[in-house]
């Protein structure tokens, strides 16, 4: 009866080790961590996770022994790690955010119905940002979630620091790579709107007495939703695929 015991307070113990990673991680990450998500649901969610968690991560790591030092070193550490991780997954969810700002402000439509969501956003980043978590959760997020926490222990080990200067370059290679990653998805929109510009110039040019603004207007509108339309798909895989590179390889550099 005492070795169960022992052995049950020893299983709660790195469930709740676990859970302070995940936790932090899963505040913070897309489709999971949104403000729109109630928190008492994001807290069975994390727990839920933790379970899952925990017993393929029981005879890799070493929870340190039960303590007010190891709880507050767990405390430090655990949302540090976890926090890096979900940081990581909303950076690429800002990059698409990001997109849609850029493709909205090229193409006059950044207060259509923009202000509707928790975060307000102009209507093609809320519309892109939707169907990407859509998308997400079909492809298996908790999944693909659940191996990414099982795998960082290799990478940050249980109840250890990261190395802050190496932790830096990481962030900092990350905010590039989102940022790279807005400016290719929004590309289309910005070269349909130079076009645009360039075609409303020149007719202007040609017929000074036209009021060519109330003949552009609908038409770069027009033009906006449908390519919207056409290429929404192409960049939802694309960012996907960015997504799924993360989610494989979270800590590179580390």
């Amino acid at each position: 009866m005492m070795a169960l015991i022992q052995t049950s307070h020893q299983a709660f113990w790195l469930v709740f080790v676990v859970f302070v990673r995940v936790g932090a991680a899963m505040a913070v990450m897309p489709a999971f961590g949104e403000r729109s998500v109630p928190m008492r649901v994001r807290l069975v969610l994390s727990l839920a996770m933790a379970v899952v968690v925990a017993p393929a991560v029981y005879a890799s790591v070493s929870a340190p022994a039960p303590s007010l030092g190891a709880l507050i070193l767990i405390l430090m550490t655990e949302t540090i790690a976890g926090l890096a991780l979900g940081i990581g997954m909303r950076l690429i969810v800002l990059a698409l955010q990001t997109a849609g700002a850029i493709a909205a402000q090229s193409t006059s439509l950044s207060q259509l119905t923009g202000n509707s969501a928790m975060d307000p956003m102009p209507a093609i980043g809320q519309v892109l940002t939707v169907a990407a978590l859509a998308l997400l959760m079909m492809t298996g997020l908790h999944v693909k979630a659940a191996a990414l926490f099982i795998l960082s222990y290799d990478a940050l080990p249980m109840g250890s620091f990261p190395d802050a200067a190496v932790l830096a370059d990481w962030g900092r290679l990350h905010v590039n790579q989102a940022f790279r990653l807005a400016f290719t998805l929004a590309g289309p929109f910005v070269i349909m709107s130079v076009l645009y510009n360039l075609t409303l110039g020149v007719i202007n040019k040609a017929m000074p007495q036209l009021m060519v603004a109330f003949v552009g207007a609908p038409v770069i509108t027009l033009g906006a939703i449908a390519l919207l339309f056409t290429i929404a798909p192409i960049l939802l895989r694309v960012w996907n695929h960015a997504m799924d590179a993360y989610l494989l390889n979270p800590f590179g550099m580390l």
